[in-house]
């Protein structure tokens, strides 16, 4: 994860000084690669990637911008952070759950995002969480990335979004009921909402075109912190009151669940 300091930091604040320069705050990949070059920082297309709102340049979170992903490789610097991240709720001591568990050897051989849906899936946590059913027993499907076009609202912006690339950290179908799940490590403040709300759209799309007879979608974010004797699993379930807005995203419920070792 990128830090202050950062190469990617440091590409996306020349970025931004540069829009501003041209008086247009909108940018390509080709200028990415130019300046993500000068900068050492190999991967482009990850260096307008900001999952969360500390990891914005100084000089970009004191004006008040965020990067808007338009697809075909185009960008846009917009006015407005919170229109585009949104704030983890506090989760309550009545929320907290001590789980008991047996540890399995690979539950924490690696600190990857897969391994944290891994362990939550593996415990029954997650099926606690969105189903009150441990047995339950939804299908499960695996990372994967697509593409759509996608036309939304975000505060006064009408983003128009041609083939941009969607990624899916991992899906449950249970019932006819779909929720969409990203994981991260850490507990930060705040997240990129585009995380949950492009799935969501994906399959909103499938299912107002009566392509699969999906009854309800939402969404949930996994977070996990590690300390040497303990994990902390932070699950959080998301709607969107109005399908067309990515601001009008609204907490279902949400749980903190401490593993305890058997």
């Amino acid at each position: 994860m990128p830090t202050r300091k950062s190469k990617k930091y440091s590409v996306v604040s020349e970025l931004f000084e540069i829009c501003k320069s041209r008086g247009t705050f909108e940018f390509d990949n080709d200028l990415v690669e130019e300046v993500a070059k000068k900068h050492g920082f190999k991967n482009k297309f990850d260096a307008t990637k900001l999952d969360n709102s500390s990891l914005l340049p100084e000089s970009i979170l004191n004006d008040d911008y965020f990067i808007l992903h338009l697809g075909k490789g185009k960008h846009r610097f917009a006015r407005g952070i919170h229109y585009w991240y949104h704030q983890f709720e506090q989760i309550d001591t009545s929320e907290t759950v001590n789980w008991k568990y047996r540890q399995s050897i690979l539950n924490d051989y690696d600190t990857s995002e897969s391994n944290i849906l891994s362990v939550a899936s593996n415990q029954r946590i997650v099926h606690e969480f969105l189903y009150h059913d441990i047995v339950a027993n939804p299908k499960v499907y695996n990372a994967r990335r697509t593409k759509a076009n996608l036309t939304y609202n975000a505060g006064p912006y009408t983003v128009i979004a041609e083939k941009v690339q969607i990624e899916i950290d991992l899906t449950m179908e249970y019932q006819g009921g779909v929720t969409v799940i990203e994981g991260k490590n850490g507990f930060p403040t705040d997240f990129a909402i585009y995380q949950l709300f492009h799935p969501y759209l994906y399959f909103l799309a499938i299912k107002d075109n009566n392509q699969l007879p999906i009854q309800e979608i939402t969404c949930c974010y996994i977070l996990r912190k590690r300390t040497k004797d303990s994990s902390m699993l932070r699950l959080y379930n998301y709607t969107f009151d109005d399908p067309l807005n990515i601001a009008s995203i609204r907490l279902v419920k949400k749980a903190q669940y401490n593993l305890i070792k058997r």
